[in-house]
């Protein structure tokens, strides 16, 4: 059966999906996430709440509010996808149908942000959909205590995602220099090309050895943040796990 994605404004839509997102990330049984009132107040006054529909089981939703009106910009706060509809390219069609809503609104980028750590994340955003990182945010939304984040630092990327750029480009890891290795060893900082590498499988990690998760959320943000500061700038993101970023020449 194929996959609807829809504006969602009525109030029993909006407490399922409120719930979808509280047992994405972990609440107790029944309990929502930002709450049924917070998603209508949203909906109705123009921001965006969505969901993705199989027939009638819920299979994902996304929420996001404008930013300043001279910036053209909608901020995508939330976007999860259930279990159960993993692997059907969910996310990628509500983050179709959200750059097509935001076109039709006048807005010409989405912002939001990730947890850099997260691989499969990182390559959505940076691969596939194309955005653009442009600040690193060191424990953005403080302990978050969820079962995605467990009690990890919550630091985060905001990516800006240009709606009428070009297709994502790809990228290019050769001839790249190693300033975070696959086993989270420090490199060289040196050089026009970079990669830095992210654990396989993060959320994995953060269960099975906290410790090791905190030792990468250090490295990858002391590697990260030095970059940026020295004027590095993002290049993509490869399908083995490798940032890319790059000087200007």
């Amino acid at each position: 059966m194929s996959i609807e994605v829809r504006t969602v404004s009525e109030l029993a839509g909006l407490i399922e999906i409120d719930r979808l997102l509280g047992a994405i990330w972990g609440a107790e049984p029944g309990r929502g996430m930002l709450g049924a009132e917070l998603l209508r107040a949203l909906a109705k006054s123009g921001n965006y709440v969505a969901a993705a529909y199989e027939g009638s089981t819920l299979a994902g939703a996304c929420v996001g509010f404008f930013g300043p009106p001279g910036e053209r910009e909608l901020h995508s706060h939330v976007a999860g996808v259930a279990p159960a509809a993993m692997g059907r390219a969910v996310g990628y069609q509500l983050k179709q149908h959200q750059r097509a809503w935001a076109l039709d609104r006048g807005a010409t980028r989405i912002s939001w942000t990730f947890d850099p750590l997260v691989a499969r994340n990182a390559f959505f955003n940076l691969a596939k959909l194309g955005a653009v990182p442009v600040e690193y945010l060191p424990d953005f939304y403080g302990v978050m205590h969820d079962r995605i984040n467990g009690d990890d630092a919550s630091d985060r990327l905001l990516v800006h995602w240009d709606l009428r750029a070009a297709e994502p480009l790809r990228a290019d890891t050769t001839g790249g220099v190693v300033a975070l290795g696959r086993s989270g060893e420090p490199g060289s900082l040196d050089g026009e090309k970079l990669l830095v590498a992210v654990p396989e499988d993060v959320e994995t990690l953060r269960r099975l050895d906290p410790a090791a998760a905190r030792r990468w959320r250090s490295a990858v943000r002391d590697t990260l943040t030095a970059l940026l500061a020295d004027g590095a700038r993002f290049a993509g993101f490869d399908r083995a796990g490798w940032y890319v970023l790059r000087r200007p020449s």
